[in-house]
């Protein structure tokens, strides 16, 4: 056997690596230009555009009838689209489906699939024809508008591109992964396009500010709602841009109940499984509120309800749905296409440019066909004018001709007839002599060249030509006229789930369980001082009112756990009730650990630096961090304090910094040598003489409290421990309370278990070092029982009470008497067998009657 491998064998060493290069430079051009992109011109890729003439050539026009979709995915195989059937019967379905073609280009008829994500039936099942706008896209393509190119075989041809009488690329939009690159056009409205580009060609220096005064933005066909044009702007003028559509909604009242109804998605979502996602959010309480979830969708459109619990506020749920679901999504704008064999990417009024020169290209090549087929007949005609004016003589001379070659000669010799025109004189019928035909003859020769002089004008005006394109765009408007589907709103970085809900000054209770909810404190009547009051809550047998607090619904919640953790709340997630209903579980508000339990609940509208968090726990330790450290959001918390064994935190208050306080953030092996040496100092000299700034104040239990300067205590880190700020008398005694000091013409208003109360200047308590045994703050006996909380006076806002059975009471602060620091006060509320547990200050309510109550001084001395 002959060895192929001598060395005069044909053998070419090739390099592997330029090899590989260039093989795959081939792929990919071929990707990019014969497959993923389309064109700038018609807005199709090849398949889209194979399959649109393969129709055409088989008749199946919009007014035809229907034809296997089987027969036509044959015929675009077969003769121009080399590729599997499943690949074109793919592009054939989605161009039949109305909610992924702005304008479907084929009407189908069968299973084309659904929005919920099913399949097409087979090809052989479905049947299909081109729509009217189909037809609008292939209009005068037999008049050498374009340019034809042979198929994969050479055996037949097909168009480069179609003439396209609508801006189909923007219209339809267009998406597709090629080799290195991506596409992703969003579909428009036609008659927001067509203003545009009437706008733009009657001012072609246009600015896009004023395209977008008709050009609105993408215009989906599953409608949605666009929030924002900052996206949209930004992607017309650089050709990329990102782009949210949310889902559109209403609310249904039903019930005592509210009920979310989906009325339309954003672009390419799949109903059936955003279905399934809130159905198994709602199951794994990540979105709480929700009861069920249904499709009522008919052929009617859309619906989709998610029946709420009675206790959910609709527009939180709708905003976690946003958030977690495909309801909201965002629509990545890339807006490449190929021109002239070139992928590039293009700017909305570059795009719209390029639709018009390519409408001038079309119109220019049609009217060059229509006119040399004008002047073509004309030249025909004018032949045979030129017989029946010469009718005896032309009739001899083919009667005297021996055949016809001879005959049509002596036509031309004799009368200067062209070829075309001898001819076309030897086919005239006799019955063409009569009198009416020769006139059809001049009418049929005015006319054409009445229609010659009228192309040849186009040809040369540029101002025809242009008004013949915006003549066109008219008519298709006027047959297309459909308004916009898709919803666009201003803003969307503005729009937060808070500007739904009103401001409304709201009273937060939290009971030992673990209960919270909010009742808007208006509920409350203000009541005489020794007001009876009202039930504030029903709680379960074995259950107390531990805590309450007034808040704003926009404020932030900051719940501080026996743990030090710091968990953050809107006021307005929690569930609002009546005054006697139980509430909520906080555990399925925020996500506290297993036995792990609130301690605290602070309000705060804002984390300004210039604020900083104080704590006081029970057994006497403050410490002060500033606001800001707490601003961070994280689901699972932050650790906020460290809490000694044995230790509970009591209060925690948002002070204002002080302008002349200097600010030195300190360890906890530097606070543990200070408060060492401020103990030590105290049991010498408790006063300070000189003081000024705020002050804080804390209280105990046993009547004895503590004054001295925020100065003394500094902002220290986030996890540290803090410092002394009171040292206890007796060893049952701790901290019930603390405020914080602006200046001592203020009123400190102090009450204990039993409802006794009084109002005390704060200049009465003399002013201590930090860490001192402090002073009598209230006298007890066996009448009052322990001290049980301190506020700060405020002439606009009025005392609540809590009793342990669930009572509480609204009083006017100005009515409680003003009595000395070692005194013990008035009754404040009268809770006969009952004791108070909590108060706080809540906002005056205007224009209330007043309960007529007796007030009752108790001489205690």
């Amino acid at each position: 056997m002959e060895n192929i491998f001598t060395k005069d064998s044909d053998i070419e060493n090739i390099d592997i690596e330029s090899s590989i290069k260039s093989s795959y430079l081939d792929y990919s051009m071929s990707v990019i230009i014969g497959r993923a992109l389309p064109d700038a011109r018609d807005g199709l890729k090849p398949v889209h555009r194979r399959i649109l003439y393969a129709m055409n050539d088989l008749g199946v026009g919009s007014r035809s009838a229907y034809k296997k979709s089987a027969r036509i995915v044959g015929d675009v195989i077969g003769k121009y689209h080399p590729h599997g059937d499943t690949a074109v019967y793919d592009a054939l379905v989605r161009m039949a489906q109305d909610f992924s073609m702005r304008y479907p280009s084929v009407d189908g008829q069968g299973n084309f699939g659904s929005i919920d994500g099913d399949g097409a039936a087979a090809m052989r099942y479905t049947e299909a024809r081109m729509t009217i706008l189909a037809e609008e896209l292939l209009r005068d393509i037999e008049k050498d508008t374009v340019d034809f190119i042979p198929n994969y075989d050479d055996s037949m041809s097909e168009p480069d591109v179609l003439p396209a009488r609508v801006p189909n690329l923007l219209l339809n939009g267009s998406s597709g992964i090629a080799v290195g690159m991506a596409t992703n056009i969003p579909p428009h409205s036609l008659n927001e396009l067509i203003d545009g580009l009437l706008y733009l060609i009657d001012n072609k220096n246009a600015s896009l500010e004023e395209i977008m005064q008709f050009i609105k933005g993408p215009d989906f066909p599953t409608g949605g709602i666009i929030f924002g044009k900052k996206g949209i702007i930004e992607a017309y003028r650089t050709g990329r841009g990102r782009v949210k559509v949310r889902a559109k909604t209403h609310i249904e009242k039903r019930a005592n109940k509210d009920i979310i109804v989906i009325d339309e998605l954003p672009y390419q979502t799949n109903k059936a499984r955003l279905i399934e996602q809130i159905a198994e959010l709602a199951k794994e309480k990540q979105i709480e509120g929700i009861a069920e979830v249904r499709d009522e969708s008919d052929r009617e459109g859309i619906r989709v309800v998610i029946e709420l619990k009675r206790d959910a506020m609709s527009e939180i749920v709708l905003n976690n749905l946003f958030k977690s679901t495909t309801m909201e999504s965002t629509f990545g704008v890339i807006m490449l296409a190929i021109y002239n064999k070139e992928p590039k990417i293009f700017s909305l009024i570059e795009l719209l440019n390029l639709f018009l020169n390519h409408r001038k290209t079309v119109i220019i090549r049609r009217t060059i066909y229509e006119l040399q087929k004008a002047r073509a007949r004309a030249h025909i005609l004018e032949g045979l004018k030129i017989a029946l004016d010469n009718i005896d003589e032309v009739i001899a001379l083919i009667k005297n001709s021996p055949d016809n070659p001879t005959a049509k000669n002596l036509l031309m010799q004799k009368f200067g007839l062209s070829e075309l025109q001898s001819n076309a004189i030897l086919d005239m019928k006799l019955g063409r002599l009569t009198g009416l035909e020769r006139e059809k003859i001049d009418n049929e020769l005015r006319e054409l060249l009445a229609e010659i002089e009228r192309l040849d004008q186009i040809l040369k005006s540029e101002i025809l030509l242009e008004n013949l394109i915006k003549d066109e765009l008219k008519e298709i408007r006027t047959k297309f006229d459909v308004p916009r589907i898709t919803q666009i709103e201003d803003d969307y970085d503005d729009i937060d789930i808070e500007d739904l809900i009103p401001n409304e000054n709201m009273v937060v209770t939290i009971t030992h369980r673990g209960y919270i909810k909010r009742v808007p404190s208006k509920q409350y009547e203000k009541q005489k001082r020794g007001g009876k009051g009202k039930v504030a809550v029903t709680t379960y047998d074995d259950d107390f009112i531990e805590s309450f607090f007034t808040a704003n619904t926009h404020d932030t919640l900051m719940f501080v756990t026996d743990r030090g953790q710091l968990y953050w709340l809107k006021v307005y997630k929690i569930p609002e009730g009546s005054r006697t209903a139980k509430g909520k579980a906080v555990v399925n508000l925020i996500n506290l650990q297993a036995d792990e339990k609130i301690m605290a609940i602070i309000p705060t509208t804002d984390f300004d630096e210039s604020k900083s968090l104080c704590f006081f726990t029970k057994n006497g330790i403050v410490k002060r961090t500033n606001l800001s450290e707490y601003q961070n959001i994280r689901s699972v918390g932050v650790k906020a304090i460290n809490l000694d064994e044995n230790d509970e935190l009591v209060t925690a208050i948002i002070v204002s910094r002080d302008e002349s306080e200097i600010i030195n953030i300190n360890t906890d092996e530097n606070l543990e040598a200070e408060d060492n040496l401020e103990i030590e100092t105290n049991e010498n000299s408790e006063e300070l003489e000189i003081v000024s700034g705020k002050m804080l104040f804390a209280v105990t239990k046993k009547g004895m409290c503590i004054k001295f300067p925020l100065a003394k205590v500094r902002e220290i880190g986030r996890v540290s421990r803090g410092v002394t700020a009171i040292k206890f008398k007796e060893k049952d005694d701790e901290v019930v309370g603390a405020v914080v000091i602006e200046n001592d013409a203020q009123e400190i208003l102090s009450v204990s278990a039993k409802g006794i109360g009084k109002r005390t200047d704060a200049g009465e308590y003399r002013l201590q070092s930090r860490g001192g045994k402090g002073v009598i703050c209230m006298k007890l006996t066996a009448k009052t029982k322990d001290l049980i909380g301190i506020v700060i006076v405020d002439e606009s806002m009025d005392l609540m009470a809590l009793t342990s059975s669930g009572k509480m009471i609204r009083v006017d602060m100005q009515s409680i008497r003003k009595a000395g620091r070692n005194t013990s006060g008035v009754i404040v509320v009268n809770v006969e067998n009952d004791e108070v547990v909590s108060i706080a200050k809540c906002p005056k309510e205007e224009d209330e009657e007043l309960d007529a109550e007796t007030n009752m001084d108790l001489n205690l001395e």
